[in-house]
Parts: C-alpha cells; structure tokens; sequence
C-alpha cells in the first residue's frame, strides 16, 4: 500500500512540476488572466438578474473589457500615426530621412488611407517599408504573435474561470484540515475580488474624473494652449492609475509639457498661468483626490491601501510587466494567510482578541444569503 502510494505521489510530482513549468512559461498571461478574473467576477455575477446563461454572461463581460481596449488602442496607434506624419511633413523630410538610411528613398510620406497607400505601393514609394519589414520579418513576426498568443490566452482562461470558477472553489476546499484550509480560500477569495474589483472600479472612475477635467480645462482656455485628444487622455489616465503614485503622471505630465511649449512656440508666456492651472487641477482632482478618497474605499477589508501600493509600484520593478498584476495577487494571498491561517495553525483562537460584545463577519452573512 505504501509503495502505491509512493508510486502515486511521484506521479504527481513529475505532473506537477511539468505543468509548473509550462504555467511560468507563460506567466504574464496568466498572471494577467486571474487578474481579470477576479476584477469582473461581481460584473459577472450581477448580470444574473437578466435570467442569461454562463456562457453568454461570459461573452458580455470579455466583450465590455476587450472591446473598448482595442478602441483605445487602436485609436492611440491611429492618432501616433497622424501625428508623426504632420510632424514629419511639417519639418524638413530631409534631414529626418539623413538620420534613418533606410529612408533615404522616400520622398514623401503617403496618404493614410487604403487609396492612398495601394497607389503608392504601385508607385514604388513603399518599396522602402517593405524592405524594412523584410530585414526584421523574424522580430515583426515574434513580437505580433507573441502578443496575440498570450491575449488569446487571456481571453480563453478569464472565459473558463468566469464559467468554471465554482467548480475550481468546491475542489480546492476538499482538501480541508479542520476547516483552515477552507476559512483561508474563502478568506482569499472574497479578498481578491474585493481587491481587484475595487481597482477596476478605480480605473473606471479615474477615467470618467480626468475626462471630465480635461473637457472642463479645454472651454475655459483659449485655444491655443487646450489639451490634445481629452477623451483619449482621460481613458489613458485612467488606464494608468494602476501604478499609484507614478502611473497618471506619465499622462498628464507630458500633456502639461506639450501645452506649454505651444504657448512658448506662439511667443506668448503669459497663457503659461492656463497651463499651471492645468497641472494643479490634474495634480488635485485627478491625482491627489482619487488616491485619498476612492483608493481606500476600494481596497479591500484585510489589505493595507500602503502595501498595496507598493506592490503595484514595485512589482513591474522586480518582475517585469506582469510584476503589475502578480504583485498585488501575491500580497493579498501573503496576508490573507498571515491574518487568517497562521493564527490557527500556531494555536491561537480564532475569536482570540474580540471584544466579547464584538460580531465577526461570518455572524452577518446568512443574512445576505450566503
């Protein structure tokens, strides 16, 4: 019996450190996966009401977070396109095409649309970007199938955790050792969504903040030191709250600096007072408030709001990009056994503390249904 039993375990083993393995290999995507899990885990839920299936309630909520990110995405490229050519054509192409070689053929950029581009691909004026493209085909083609293979797999995990997550849940508290383990997933569980959840709704309101900033800033300026795109930069502004205390900063800085020197270029240094204006409402109302009000409320009941965000600063430092999302998943899973199953298992009581007129959590939940 033992030696089955050593067999089985090896087994187990060998499998699970296969399936580690492949699970580091793509990491990030993951990573990314129960991120997204659980921040729409109770958009998910609520869309019950409407009497729809899993799947289809699955469906909607990829499609209300995909959709709109590709929107934004799309439009920043399309927007970083124009705007390159106008710069471009608005310099000297010369001595742009003298500091790149391989556009030392080109005359003149072509027109951005399907016309204008199959005309100057029959005129050889595209020659140049093909040959381009031809040389670094290897490192093209790496990095746009490494990036759709990891968002499919985003796409795919988030759908089946969405669907299957119950059944994940129900499995992982069969391995129960006096109700611990079960008090400690459910207590990471209920963590996390609270967390991540409350991070989404951040960047949400970040979003809709700064968006109404940035329009309120442009009808109150003259038009020549107004914000560039400030529907696209609140979005962006929003997107960057995730990285507290640097994240917004890369967006409304930059906007800043952009607006001053179109009042320094039109040599008029008194509308600087309209750009500082800017900076202080961005700094105030889109930064500073959110961050004091809105964070603490959406950060859970067991996370500190300050180590939370230190492991969104200092995760991308020490993990890379997906350092972003795995840093706060592995805090909120740290404390959570800190607070919760390390009392136990070193033998203190659970209700060790309390004052004796004191209600835990659990005592309100059945009222809640739960």
């Amino acid at each position: 019996m033992n030696e089955k039993r050593l067999l089985i375990a090896g087994f187990g083993t060998v499998v699970a450190v296969l399936v580690a393995a492949l699970a580091y290999r793509f990491i990030a995507a993951l990573t990314v996966s129960v991120f997204v899990y659980y921040s729409t885990r109770r958009y998910y839920a609520s869309l019950r009401r409407f009497r729809l299936p899993a799947r289809v309630r699955a469906v909607i909520v990829l499609a209300s977070l995909v959709v709109p990110f590709l929107l934004v995405v799309g439009y920043t490229l399309v927007l970083l396109a124009v705007e390159t050519r106008r710069f471009i054509t608005g310099s000297s192409f010369v001595d742009v095409a003298a500091q790149a070689p391989w556009l030392s053929g080109v005359q003149e950029l072509p027109s951005f649309t399907l016309s204008g581009l199959v005309t100057a691909y029959q005129a050889g004026d595209l020659d140049v970007f093909v040959s381009f493209a031809a040389e670094h085909a290897a490192f093209l083609t790496s990095v746009v199938s490494g990036f759709f293979l990891n968002a499919f797999i985003v796409v795919i995990v988030t759908y089946y955790l969405l669907i299957d997550g119950a059944r994940i849940r129900g499995w992982l508290l069969r391995f129960d050792d006096d109700a611990i383990v079960r008090e400690y997933l459910e207590a990471v569980d209920d963590e996390l969504e609270a967390v991540l959840f409350g991070n989404l709704l951040n960047v949400i309101a970040t979003a809709l903040i700064a968006i109404a900033v940035y329009h309120g800033y442009n009808a109150a300026v003259p038009a020549s030191v107004t914000v560039p795109y400030p529907t696209l930069a609140g979005a962006l502004t929003g997107m960057a709250s995730l990285i507290p205390v640097v994240g917004m900063k890369i967006v409304y800085l930059p906007m800043a600096v952009i607006t001053a020197v179109s009042a320094l270029v039109g040599s008029n240094s008194r509308l600087l007072v309209y750009v500082a204006g800017f900076l202080a409402a961005a700094v105030v109302v889109v930064d500073t408030i959110p961050d004091l009000v809105l964070r603490p409320l959406l950060s859970g009941e067991r996370t500190h709001v300050g180590l939370l965000m230190l492991a969104y600063t200092l995760g991308p430092v020490v993990l890379g990009f997906y350092g972003l999302f795995f840093a706060p998943i592995l805090l909120v899973i740290a404390l959570t056994f800190a607070d919760t199953a390390l009392p136990r298992l070193l033998g203190a009581d659970a209700d060790e503390g309390l004052h004796p007129e004191q209600r835990r959590l659990d005592d309100f939940r059945s009222w809640y249904g739960r």
